[in-house]
């Protein structure tokens, strides 16, 4: 079985920010686990080379490939910044509604900027993505 390449590392969060070339985007991220860490509870912690994560899941699918994730997280890439948080369709469906400018594909949402969304529509998006997960990998 394939070994997953996003786990939880040690690299420092604060380097990898201060390491992000776009301004907008270093201040962004800052602003973004500033919301994630509130909303969670959890320490930031890099997941890959890439994704930063807070707090952790445990999954298995029915395939018997299992590994770990964040619970919610984001990545800021080149093009846009990746915000990765699962919710069940409906409400996922309504907060992107009222959610801003963003492009959404089946599990990421993409933004360029924090002062282009809600970021109480975010919080939002961020405790359904705690609670959602805690209920479907209840061994957490």
């Amino acid at each position: 079985m394939a070994k997953n390449k996003t786990t939880e590392t040690e690299q420092s969060v604060t380097d990898f920010v201060n390491a992000v070339e776009d301004e907008t985007k270093r201040k962004d991220s800052f602003e973004l686990i500033r919301i994630m860490q509130e909303v969670t509870g959890f320490e930031p912690k890099m997941w890959g080379p890439s994704i930063i994560g807070f707090g952790s899941y445990h999954y298995k699918y029915a395939s018997g490939h299992e590994g770990d994730a964040p619970l919610v997280g984001f990545s800021p890439r080149k093009a846009a910044i990746s915000l990765y948080a699962y919710a069940s369709s409906e409400q996922k469906e309504e907060l992107l509604s009222k959610f801003g400018k963003y492009r959404a594909t089946k599990g990421c949402i993409y933004i360029k900027k924090v002062a282009d969304i809600d970021v109480e529509i975010l919080k939002k998006m961020i405790a359904a993505s705690v609670e959602y997960l805690n209920k479907l990998y209840p061994s957490n």
